[in-house]
Parts: structure tokens; C-alpha cells; sequence
């Protein structure tokens, strides 16, 4: 019986179709991006099968992403944190307290962003033909083959790469396969979602739940050498070797049931931080937001601020930072660590000079740091760290990031490059305020 299609409605207004299957401990099988049908691949037998087999022993949860499939198509954002929303909805329109989470290839990232920013919900993390670089995929030929075919011929494409998942043997389900992948998403969509440059290399030593990367042997892509690193850089993962290339599923299912059925470690959650923690503090604010948007208008000023945002959003999961808030044309976010915060703060600058190499319109942010210990309340932070945090933020020129004295200290023998600013008068404080500007250019 075909499982009945439900949605959910991620933080920016996303629908995302989803079903259920079974009992038990909860399952979430990630959409295979960016090819992604949960009706129509129901219809091929062998992935129903799998499913259905799957579905014995846990409560299965299987979803389209953003732009493919059911779910909503016209969508502005295709970026690692949209990924980690879609998720994010499924999850809580279920009530899932605690879960399984299963992730092929392109779905590895945001399944290691969530993962490594949600341990305490997170049970099991299974990274199958998975990686934490995007450009990891390309190594080999066979796969660089392909990425060209799919630029060119999107039918012959399909018709390769389903070939080359089933066996060349396959016959009609590999057909199915392929029908299913041009069903499920557009060319356009997909070599978007194919050409993404996302690395969460960074987050790897955070993800402290039990983790399993599995790897065929001779799978055409990503190599095994790729498998190898990232079981390395994930504390205590277990990696698993399946001989042969085909899509033969037996073996890979008894994996799965093995290692769910091991229970889960103890501590492998993370305590959620004090409510007096000290925390590192970032405020970004897009320089000049206002004229931009009367000068460009509307529709076009908020496509510069979504870039905006997705810049920013991207460098936080890399960096494992937390967002606490945005007010349109900027961010709060806090990090555990000074040095990562400083870290992210020169990740998002170089990305938005990188963007402005080649945009109509670019994008200038000021970012401020500071670090204390913020009252926390209701899922946002106030007091004094924080509203210093604002207004050296304030301080700063588009394109330049000014820390605390305080930060400077935090980091020291870190390798970074401070310029020193001098004493600031800051509103609301009767002491002036000494900065520092962060070097972050390459020249620096």
C-alpha cells in the first residue's frame, strides 16, 4: 500500500512533501539530491522493495527536498542551511524528540550540519557514498564524465547514471530509474543543486553521535579514498567496505540493521549551554541596505539581501555558529568558541568578495565581535556583551570586521592579524571602547 504524501512548512516558507512507513525508531532517509520523487520512485519496484524492507524494523521517514519532487519547485534558495531547514520541518511536524538520519551522497553536508549542530536529537548517523567536500564527488573521470553529459544531454544523462547505480544489466529498473530522475527534478534545477561548492569539512570533529560511512568498493563515485578520509575526521566512526559495485541492497540492509540495533552510546548528546555561558557574539549588517532597496526597487533589493543571507548562513554551519536572530539586512549569531566566530567572520568576508568579483550589485557587510556572558532567554541573548557587540558592528566600514579587546585576547597565539583601532567612544557606554580591525584579505 502506497504510503499516504503529508507536508511540512520549513522557517522561510518552503512546503515539503514527505511520508511514513512503519514503527519504531524513527528513520529519516534524506532525498537522494537532487533526484527526488517519493511517489514516483514507489513505482520501481526494487527501490519499493527496499523501503518496504527497511520499514520491518524502524519507522521510515522519507522526504523530497526544495525543488524537487513533490515538494515546492519554485524556490530562490537551493543553499546547505535550505537543505538543513527542509529537515529541520519534517522532523518537527512529527514531533521527532530524538531519530536515525540516513544520507546519500549530496544529502552528506546538510546531514553532518544538523548532526553536528543537533547532537542531542540526533541517534545515528549513516553517510552512505557520502562526503563533507562537494568537490570530493569530481575526483574521479567516470564522475567528471557524467557531470559533462548532464550539462549537454539531460535523457542520455539519466539513462548513464541509472546504468551505472543498477548495474549495466539491469534492464527495466535502471529505465524506471532514469524516468524517475527526470520526473523528479528539472536540468536546470539539478545542475544547480550538481554544481554546489559546499565543504563542511570544519564540522566533522563535532558530530559526537555514533556514525557509519558505508562505501562499495568499486563504486564509480566518490573513490574510496574519499569514504576513508571521512570516517577519519568523525570521532569514533565506523567505516564499512561492501564489495562490488552494483546496487545490490541485501548486504547494505543488514548494516543498517546492525548497526541501529547496537543501541546508542552513552553521552553521546551534547548538554545545551548554561544559561550564563560565555559566548563569542557576531552582529552582521549589510552597509547602505536601505538605499540599496530604493534604488533597486523591491523585488530586486530582497534577491540581494537573500544572497546576502545565504552567504552568511552557509559560513555559520561551516563554523558551527548559531543563529539567534535576523532583522533583514543582518545578523546575531553566537559561537562557544572565539576562534571559530573570528574564523566564520573571515569566511564571510571572502565569500561576499568573492560574490562582488562578478555581481551587478554587491554586497558590503560590517561585522562586530565581542565575547562575555550573555543572559539567555527564550531563544535569544541580551545584556551588555551583547549590545557591545552591536554597536562595534556599527563602528565597522562595509567589507571590514572590528572585534573587542576581549576577542583579541581570547585568540591570541591563534594566528590571527589585528590592526589596532584605538579607544572608541560607543553610545550607552561611559568608558571608551578600544578596537581592533581583523586583517582577512589574503594579502594580510
Amino acid at each position: 500500500m502506497e504510503p499516504r504524501i503529508q507536508y511540512a512548512k520549513t522557517a522561510d516558507g518552503v512546503s515539503i512533501a514527505f511520508w511514513t512507513l512503519g514503527e519504531r525508531m524513527p528513520f529519516v532517509h534524506m532525498p537522494t539530491i537532487p533526484f527526488s520523487h517519493i511517489r514516483t520512485e514507489w513505482q520501481v519496484s526494487e527501490v519499493r522493495q527496499y523501503y518496504e524492507r527497511l520499514a520491518q524494523n524502524v519507522k521510515l521517514v522519507r522526504y523530497d527536498g526544495r525543488g524537487t519532487g513533490l515538494s515546492e519547485r519554485e524556490v530562490a534558495d537551493v543553499s546547505l542551511h535550505a537543505h538543513v531547514l527542509d529537515l529541520e520541518a519534517v522532523v518537527d511536524r512529527l514531533d521527532l524528540e530524538r531519530f536515525a538520519v540516513l544520507a546519500v551522497q549530496h544529502a552528506g553536508p546538510p546531514a553532518i550540519a544538523y548532526t553536528a549542530l543537533h547532537p542531542e536529537r540526533v541517534s545515528h548517523l549513516v553517510l552512505w557514498a557520502s562526503f563533507a567536500r562537494a568537490s570530493d564527488l569530481l575526483r574521479s573521470p567516470r564522475a567528471q564524465g557524467l557531470w559533462a553529459l548532464a550539462k549537454k544531454d539531460w535523457e542520455l544523462f539519466t539513462e548513464t547514471a541509472a546504468q551505472v547505480m543498477f548495474g549495466w544489466s539491469a534492464g527495466e529498473p535502471a529505465r524506471q530509474y532514469a524516468a524517475f530522475m527526470r520526473e523528479g527534478v528539472t536540468q536546470k534545477v539539478a545542475r544547480v543543486l550538481l554544481s554546489s561548492e559546499t565543504d563542511v569539512t570544519a564540522l566533522l570533529p563535532r558530530v559526537k553521535v555514533p556514525t557509519l560511512v558505508v562505501q562499495r568498493r568499486r563504486l564509480a563515485f566518490p573513490e574510496l579514498s574519499v569514504a576513508r578520509d571521512l570516517a577519519s575526521r568523525i570521532p569514533d566512526a565506523r567505516l564499512v567496505i561492501l564489495e562490488g559495485a552494483s546496487y545490490d541492497m541485501e548486504a547494505w540492509l543488514e548494516v543498517i540493521d546492525e548497526f541501529l540495533g547496537e543501541g546508542e552510546k552513552t553521552g553521546a548528546g551534547a548538554e545545551p549551554p548554561a544559561a550564563g555561558a560565555f559566548r563569542t557574539v557576531v552582529f552582521t549588517d549589510v552597509e547602505g541596505s536601505t538605499s540599496l532597496t530604493q534604488r533597486l526597487g523591491d523585488e530586486k533589493g530582497r534577491a540581494v539581501l537573500r544572497e546576502h543571507e545565504r552567504i552568511t548562513r552557509e559560513a555559520l554551519l561551516a563554523h558551527g555558529g548559531t543563529e539567534v536572530k535576523t532583522m533583514g539586512d543582518g545578523f546575531m549569531a553566537s559561537f562557544s568558541s572565539a576562534t571559530r566566530a573570528l574564523e566564520c567572520a573571515i569566511a564571510m568576508q571572502r565569500a561576499f568578495a568573492e560574490h562582488n568579483e562578478s555581481a551587478e550589485e554587491p554586497i558590503r557587510v560590517r561585522i562586530g565581535l565581542n565575547a562575555g556572558e550573555p543572559i539567555a532567554e527564550e531563544e535569544d541573548l541580551f545584556g551588555t556583551a551583547v549590545i557591545l557587540a552591536a554597536r562595534i558592528a556599527a563602528k565597522a566600514e562595509g567589507g571590514e570586521i572590528l572585534a573587542s579587546d576581549v576577542v583579541r585576547q581570547l585568540v591570541a597565539g591563534k594566528g590571527f592579524l589585528f590592526a589596532d583601532r584605538g579607544e572608541t567612544v560607543v553610545r550607552g557606554f561611559e568608558d571608551p571602547v578600544r578596537l581592533y580591525e581583523v586583517r582577512w584579505r589574503e594579502e594580510a
